[in-house]
């Protein structure tokens, strides 16, 4: 049985806007006008217990709107949505005992106090038993590594040390269902990987549904079973991670640094040089063509590599090509001509 569902949920903002004109100016200051702003067009989908479900797509598609509709933050304009059974605009209260939500640009944790103050405190919000408290803080310390920071004000933590205590607070009251609304946003490569892998571990030990949306290709590839991508509030892309990657993350960029300086005939089968420099390298390969580990053992054959990244396209990139292999398949069959095979 969906422990989410939603079914044409829309939401509409009206904002103000300034008439062209001096004329237009002076009368906009007594009347101004006013736009409608469809946010989301209509999202049907059903999410499923124990999922792990990635949500993306570029800013202003309505990742983060749709998520205030879920948590009852926000009314909806139209449609409907059950989260646990409940409309969570209408029985929010009893829903928020359930849930757990983390906003990477909104943080929960109070700034000048150490993280154990704020546990402390949604102890009591959720009206937690002492005993059962201490024992579920004491397994997301140890799951979570924060062990040393629980005394430390949170304004001298780290963004990685934060969001960890962020998620942690998060998840003290045993929620069934997670919402992550791009919680490693500004972390750098290894706090973003201890994060994910400290979600992995908390998703397969507790079976808790997770929510999740990134700008970053990294999260979705590393954590996900099941990719929704959204642009402009309408869903344009719902289907397995193995399925978007197979069909939209084939271009990696590669970027090395050398021990030693390179000679200028410097060449590597199967992918093209964007820049390089006397001791570093960048490189972009199509892992259709040849993959990704082939080239890095070509790239340490016979040198000292002092760093290596391998990275993803821009989710805009990938959002971007969705689009237009959706509208040339839209073309095809217009034309009467079959679609292309695997596209």
């Amino acid at each position: 049985m969906a422990i989410i569902t939603m079914q044409n949920l829309r939401k509409t903002f009206f904002v103000k806007r300034k008439a062209a004109g001096l004329r237009g100016s002076l009368r906009a200051l007594w009347r101004p006008g006013k736009e409608a702003v469809e946010a989301v067009k209509g999202i049907s989908l059903a999410m499923e217990p124990g999922e792990l479900l990635a949500f993306i797509g570029p800013n202003g598609a309505g990742k983060s709107t749709t998520i205030k509709m879920l948590t009852g933050i926000l009314y909806p304009s139209g449609g409907e949505a059950r989260v646990l059974g409940l409309v969570p605009w209408q029985q929010r209260r009893a829903l928020a005992y359930q849930i757990g939500s983390v906003f990477g640009q909104k943080p929960q944790l109070w700034y000048h106090l150490p993280p154990i103050d704020t546990f402390d405190l949604f102890a009591h919000i959720y009206e937690l038993d002492p005993v059962v408290y201490r024992r579920r803080r004491g397994f997301l310390v140890e799951a979570f590594g924060i062990e040393d920071l629980l005394e430390v004000p949170v304004r001298k933590l780290s963004l990685g040390q934060r969001m960890r205590c962020e998620i942690a607070a998060s998840l003290l009251h045993n929620p069934r269902i997670v919402f992550l609304d791009e919680p490693t946003i500004g972390l750098d490569v290894v706090a973003k990987q201890q994060l994910r892998d400290t979600i992995k571990v908390l998703h397969n030990e507790e079976q808790t549904t997770i929510f999740l949306t990134s700008h970053d290709a990294g999260d979705i590839e590393s954590l996900c079973n099941r990719v929704i991508v959204i642009n402009h509030g309408q869903v344009i892309f719902d289907d397995s991670v193995k399925v978007l990657k197979r069909r939209y993350l084939r271009r990696k960029v590669i970027e090395v640094r050398f021990g030693e300086a390179l000679n200028g005939d410097f060449g590597i089968d199967g992918a093209d040089v964007l820049k390089m420099g006397r001791y570093g390298v960048k490189l972009e390969l199509d892992t259709r063509q040849r993959p990704v580990d082939a080239v890095i053992q070509d790239l340490m054959a016979g040198r000292s590599v002092v760093d290596i990244n391998v990275m993803d396209p821009p989710m805009e990139e990938i959002i971007r090509d969705i689009y237009q292999r959706d509208h040339a398949v839209e073309a095809v069959d217009q034309a009467g001509v079959p679609a292309l095979e695997g596209v």
